[in-house]
């Protein structure tokens, strides 16, 4: 959340910093800037170092030029042109260069001349470029495929600009840190350590006083020491020592300058390296200050051979000071947040029929997605806690990244479906995307279907398992069937769009494109689709001579409703409410036979101002403070309107004026689905308000609960309580709140129930028995922590605007204990990568018989097993292809799936002849032999051999069987080179 460069000191065990860049007229004094080590004496490593944020008060371009200049005066360009004679007028000169967004557009810029001089820079260890990723990504709202993906972007880049592999991991500003950023993205990438600043102010004052501050971190308790990392946090923020404050244009900090002209009556060269050494000397010592990088300082530890304390779990979530809890952020902006996250899996979708088509050179392609989502995942992009101009930035760049990749979508099935066409005839098949849909507008499939028109829907299923599931469309007409590809006619059913989707789809299809439309469906079209791994199924949707399967609608008055109960659900799981007053009362699956009391609420937060007297602290992007707990009633004329069909039951709530409820429960699934449509958080009352659902059973979960560490591990949770310190309590709701980007869960002896989510939210179990998340925010007050506005989101149409309006998902289920993990990564992983849709529509010809109907892309009888995912499979420019697969469950999650598991390539590329092989490290930049030979091995206090051996691997891979092994939580890295 800030944009600097900075001269960060290490103290051989405390880091601190200053910034160093000022301008005097002096006599040249030549100083000894010899850069060594000297033994008994306290090395001070002075780290000249880039911070330099991704879009935050500016956006990525403004901060790059240097315009925008009245918000914050930074200029990227200027710090790298500078770099360069600096480090050329003494060799002895250190500086490390994190952001690749940043570096790469500006090394595109230079002449061969000064790119020779950098390559010579970066050989010799002069300028390091650290971190390596596009940006210093978060690590509570970031899942961990868009972590993977924005650090394989820089680090390639890297291997192939300069023949480098970065080696330390540098997370200085993000918000807290997880267990994920430890192992995946230090070990597995192959970093040797980890730097990082914000922790909460308590554990920092109990690890300042023992010296703690460096640990062995080992993030995954399925690895255990086999990813551990060497991680350090900082004393003091990434905050200098006081008085060596050098931030350009800042005079609140009023630290003296060097003057060092000897003739001048402010010469203080002595007064000033006094200053300094007193700073260090409070380690004790003799001083000696030595330009640095981290990886100079990381070799320095490894030699001195000594031991370190071990860190398990994470630092969520994360304090500056008392009241303060940076947990507001994980779900500020959600509509932003939602946002990445589908754009996340339409890349992963997109590179997979890119793949299969073959990569077009000249374009269209998936590059410049790739780059918008990567700069998104900036620590002040995804997070929310950028200005608003800097939020509309982040969502234009997706809006054309998409639309790149939406050609390259569509021309793939374009191309694969008109693989049998008839000779003589070569149809231009063109295919149309819905990306509007959440909001029920997807004018491909409001045509007019009476006149003989026939629409064709092809289904692409981007998991490595066949998927039966049920596709929704809004249509027009009454009186249609739907047909797969072999003339078969597929189970649906009409449910009624009502007036208030209605009213959502036309304001904010006005808002978004400009127009209002130009139809209004009166149908959500639903049907049963399967389709194959990594392939499309075709249906067809027709007019019929009779309607389909019209659901039945049940409208439950306030003033009629009896004492009784409304049972829901047309299949195994059933959801009771009560008559009376319309509440969910009971949960009832009869396959696994749990029966449990469950009740759903909406209640707000009223977000504190901050008083001057008392607290000065609000609640604001970045911090949630809540200031009292308002219960949101339904209203008692709220209608209650029940829907039933073959396919699936609806249940329609009006909880009050801006916010509507739609409750899913499908005959073919064991999970219960919630639709929310949540704003314009009404603002006239001026209060600020954070808007929560809660889930409330009778399971007993003494203070217990679990929440998903950056959409991977699943990490326990105590209510006021951290594993690494005696927590003082002064914020009992904001202060036990963690990122939840997959889901959450809590359990007891019998039963578990599980939350899961369709972006990052924030949520807790702030009372036994209890689930909660929260939905929405807006807020009147800043909250000081730079950003310099309200979280007050608004949607305008010709200048007149109103809060936005978050329509959003999660689900929710309750398994017998031990069985709930399974629907916990399975369909999780299917939250995470929905179904692609396409359309196109039927003229005059038959086009399943003209078309390919059903495109395998793996062998036709060969499923991935349940445990495993594809999460990558990308063509590159050289025509080889990157590969990823990761198992899905931990050690001991569950008894038939947290196991050894295996893939057959050969049946994953049925077509193709795999002529290479090889493993990689995460980020695709060196050989996983080569990184595991040359890791830094660390000793731990306390370890014990037996635990050592204890973590297994998948072996190597058998180049004649092409088999790959995958253990739990492991994710294998390949780039995979094809016979032509």
């Amino acid at each position: 959340m800030a944009f600097r460069a900075w001269l960060l000191v290490f103290f051989l065990g405390v880091e601190l910093s200053a910034f160093v860049f000022h301008c005097t007229e002096s006599k040249y004094i030549k100083y000894n800037t010899t850069s060594t080590i000297v033994p008994g004496k306290l090395n001070v490593h002075l780290v000249p170092h880039s911070h330099d944020d991704v879009g935050w008060l500016k956006t990525i371009d403004q901060y790059y030029l240097g315009t925008n200049n009245t918000i914050q005066g930074a200029c990227v360009q200027a710090i790298l042109d500078s770099i360069v004679p600096a480090l050329l007028a003494d060799k002895n000169r250190k500086f490390i260069f994190v952001e690749q967004a940043f570096f790469q557009r500006w090394w595109n810029e230079q002449s061969e001349e000064i790119q020779s001089i950098v390559k010579k820079l970066i050989s010799s260890g002069q300028l390091e470029l650290i971190n390596g990723g596009y940006c210093m990504h978060d690590e509570a709202t970031s899942h961990y495929i868009d972590m993977i993906d924005q650090t394989t972007l820089g680090h390639r880049y890297i291997k192939e600009q300069f023949n480098v592999t970065p080696r330390i991991g540098w997370q200085i500003d993000p918000f807290g840190h997880s267990a994920v950023q430890a192992y995946l993205f230090g070990a597995e990438v192959g970093f040797d350590s980890l730097f990082f600043a914000r922790i909460d102010y308590q554990d920092r004052a109990k690890r300042k006083n023992e010296k703690s501050l460096e640990v062995i971190w080992r993030g995954s308790k399925s690895f255990g020491s086999s990813a551990q990392i060497f991680a350090g946090a900082f004393p003091e923020n990434y905050e200098p020592p006081s008085d060596f404050y050098f931030e350009v244009n800042d005079d609140s900090h009023d630290s003296p300058i060097v003057q060092d002209n000897i003739n001048l009556f402010d010469y203080n060269v002595p007064q000033r390296i006094n200053e300094f050494v007193a700073a260090a000397v409070k380690q004790d010592g003799r001083v000696n200050a030595l330009y640095s990088t981290p990886s100079i300082y990381t070799d320095a530890k490894h030699a001195a051979r000594e031991a370190w304390p071990i860190k398990t779990d994470d630092y969520f979530p994360y304090a500056d000071r008392e009241h303060a809890y940076w947990t507001g952020f994980f779900t500020s902006r959600p509509a932003l947040k939602v946002y990445v996250r589908v754009m996340s899996a339409y890349y992963l979708a997109a590179r997979q029929l890119e793949f299969f088509k073959g990569r077009n050179k000249l374009g269209p392609n998936t590059d410049s997605l790739a780059d918008a989502i990567a700069i998104a995942n900036h620590h002040d992009g995804v997070t929310g806690t950028e200005k608003q101009h800097v939020a509309y930035d982040y969502a234009l760049r997706l809006a054309i990244g998409y639309k790149e990749a939406e050609n390259v979508v569509a021309e793939s099935l374009a191309g694969i479906a008109n693989l049998i066409s008839k000779s003589g005839w070569s149809p231009q098949t063109k295919f149309h995307q819905c990306p509007l849909l959440n909001i029920s507008y997807c004018p491909p499939s409001e045509v007019d279907l009476s006149n003989g028109k026939n629409l064709v829907i092809v289904v692409y299923n981007p998991l490595g398992w066949t998927r039966k599931d049920v596709i929704r469309i809004p249509v027009i007409n009454e009186n249609v069937a739907v047909w797969d590809s072999s003339g078969k006619e597929v189970e649906s059913q009409l449910l009624p769009l009502l007036d208030v989707s209605v009213a959502v789809r036309k304001y904010h299809v006005k808002a978004y494109l400009g127009k209002s439309p130009k139809t209004r469906p009166s149908y959500w079209l639903a049907f049963s689709a399967t389709v194959p791994p990594l392939g499309f199924s075709t249906y067809i949707v027709s007019s019929s001579k009779s309607a389909g399967a019209t659901s039945v609608r049940e409208d439950y008055k306030s003033e009629s409703r009896k004492d009784g109960t409304i049972q829901v659900g047309p299949g195994k799981l059933k959801l009771i409410y009560s008559g009376n007053k319309g509440n969910l009362a009971q949960y009832i699956n009869s396959k696994s036979l749990v029966k449990e009391s469950v009740q759903q609420s909406y209640l707000y937060y009223r977000g504190d101002e901050g008083n001057q007297t008392v607290n000065p602290q609000a609640s604001g992007a970045y911090v949630f403070r809540p200031n009292g707990t308002y219960p949101i009633k339904s209203d008692n004329k709220a209608s209650f309107t029940v829907f039933r069909g073959p396919l699936l039951d609806e249940v329609h709530q009006r909880i009050n004026s801006w916010i509507y409820q739609i409750t899913r429960v499908y005959k073919e699934k064991e999970h219960v689905e919630v639709e929310f449509l949540v704003g314009p958080i009404p603002f006239g009352d001026k209060i600020g308000k954070e808007v929560v659902t809660q889930i409330t059973t009778t399971l007993k979960n003494n203070k217990t609960f679990y929440t998903d560490s950056s959409g991977r591990d699943f990490i326990e949770r105590i209510r006021d309580y951290r594993k690494d310190w005696d927590l003082e309590v002064n914020e009992p709701i904001a202060g036990n709140y963690y990122p939840i980007n997959l889901g959450i869960y809590l359990k007891d002896d019998s039963n578990e129930l599980s939350v899961l989510v369709d972006r990052s939210v924030g949520g807790s179990s702030i009372r036994d028995g209890q689930l909660e998340l929260m939905l929405h925010r807006r807020l009147i007050r800043d909250d000081s922590r730079g950003v310099g506005e309200a979280l007050n989101e608004t949607v305008c149409i010709s200048k007149k605007c109103r809060g936005l309006t978050i329509v959003g998902k999660y689900y929710l289920r309750i398994d017998p204990l031990g069985e709930g993990a399974r629907w916990r990564r399975s369909f999780g992983q299917e939250i995470y990568s929905p179904l692609l849709i396409a359309f196109t529509e039927q003229d005059g010809h038959d086009w399943t018989k003209l078309h390919l109907p059903t495109f395998h892309g793996m062998a036709p009888s060969y499923n991935l097993p349940e445990n495993v995912a594809i999460i990558t499979l990308q063509e590159l420019e050289d025509g080889k292809v990157l590969f990823r697969l990761a198992h899905l469950y931990e050690v001991g999650e569950d008894k038939d799936l947290s196991v050894m598991t295996c893939v057959e390539l050969k049946k994953v590329f049925p077509n193709k002849k795999i002529k290479k092989l090889t493993e990689t490290s995460l980020s695709a930049n060196q050989e996983r032999t080569e990184m595991e030979r040359k890791r830094l091995v660390w000793k731990v206090e306390g370890a014990s051999e037996e635990e050592e051996s204890k973590v297994v691997r998948g072996g190597p891979v058998d180049p004649a069987k092409l088999v790959v092994n995958l253990a739990p939580m492991e994710i294998r890295t390949f780039i995979i080179e094809f016979s032509q």
